[in-house]
């Protein structure tokens, strides 16, 4: 059993942004990085809308320069994923991973979201096989292919936006009439010739033998169902919390999300929380890093106060 003063779940903007305040506290964190280093940004082409970078930054270049200033001043990050907590009795709170136990004073959970999937036959089958949730990470393999998007939000023009290099076409396939994207993505993708959309539309199946073929698309107003040949199917249809480890043990909403105070702290006191682990509503970079401070202060002021 190791002992740790502080340990961060999640390693995205939120968990590095509470590892710097904590490490310059002299906590010393550890953050377990969970299954993804840097979290959904690190599979983010382009991050636009964060302040101090008026030319844009890549979603991994913002992730990276996070963890070299939190090393900077001494927090330590551990690729691992915790399996198992124990929050009732504490602190010490314990905490498992597939390769350690711990022993934490307190705790800061940032473990994030992960994308929706559509549910339909076929997609899970071709997963890595022309599904994809990530652009940035697989765009490169369909360079002068046809591609579908599916969804209407910022994520999925941006993403879609992204695909335009490589791919001959993007279609955006969207549920409703008119995107829920923000106005300067809009004016982006109407400028882009390789850009079109399947208005009132909705997948119901992902067609292929090996690799994506095509895909089934039902018109949700008229109930025509259409046969679209395609390379690759794009999904971007939001997220949902990655809060399962903690159910039972800590208070959640309706949907999962950690309910945390205005301190960030959740319902058991040394548990904070932060980015969008209990953030449905901004669910940005900029607000993860609000947050992810907030906690680190609130976890230094509450550990104080104990000693």
């Amino acid at each position: 059993m190791t002992k740790e003063k502080v340990i961060i779940i999640g390693s995205g903007p939120a968990g590095l942004t509470a590892a710097l305040y904590t490490a310059r506290a002299d906590l010393s964190p550890l953050v377990i990085s969970g299954n993804q280093l840097g979290g959904q940004v690190s599979i983010t082409s382009e991050v636009e809308n964060y302040p101090g970078f008026p030319e844009g930054a890549t979603g991994p270049g913002l992730v990276e320069q996070m963890q070299k200033q939190a090393e900077k001043f001494g927090a330590r990050v551990l690729i691992d994923e915790v399996t198992q907590v124990d929050f009732r009795g504490g602190p010490p709170f314990r905490l498992q991973t597939h390769g350690q136990s711990f022993e934490a004073d307190g705790v800061i959970i940032a473990s994030g979201s992960s994308p929706r999937r559509l549910g339909v036959p076929g997609e899970e089958q071709l997963i890595g096989r022309g599904v994809s949730f990530c652009a940035t990470c697989d765009g490169f393999f369909f360079r002068g292919k046809d591609v579908v998007v599916v969804g209407g939000g910022d994520s999925a023009l941006e993403e879609g936006l992204f695909l335009t290099k490589f791919a001959t076409r993007v279609r955006l396939i969207h549920r409703r009439s008119e995107l829920r994207a923000g106005e300067t993505l809009k004016k982006r993708a109407a400028a882009n010739e390789k850009v079109s959309y399947i208005w009132d539309s909705a997948v119901e199946e992902v067609r292929g033998s090996g690799k994506v073929e095509g895909v089934r698309v039902k018109n949700l107003k008229t109930g025509v169902q259409t046969e679209l040949a395609t390379d690759g199917v794009f999904i971007f249809i939001g997220h949902y919390p990655n809060s399962d480890l903690f159910r039972g043990q800590l208070t959640m909403d309706d949907h999962g999300y950690l309910i945390a105070d205005r301190l960030m702290m959740t319902s058991v006191p040394g548990v904070f929380a932060a980015g969008e682990i209990q953030d449905p509503v901004f669910r940005q970079v900029a607000s993860s890093v609000g947050q992810g401070c907030a906690a680190a202060i609130s976890l230094e002021r509450w550990l104080a106060g104990r000693e």
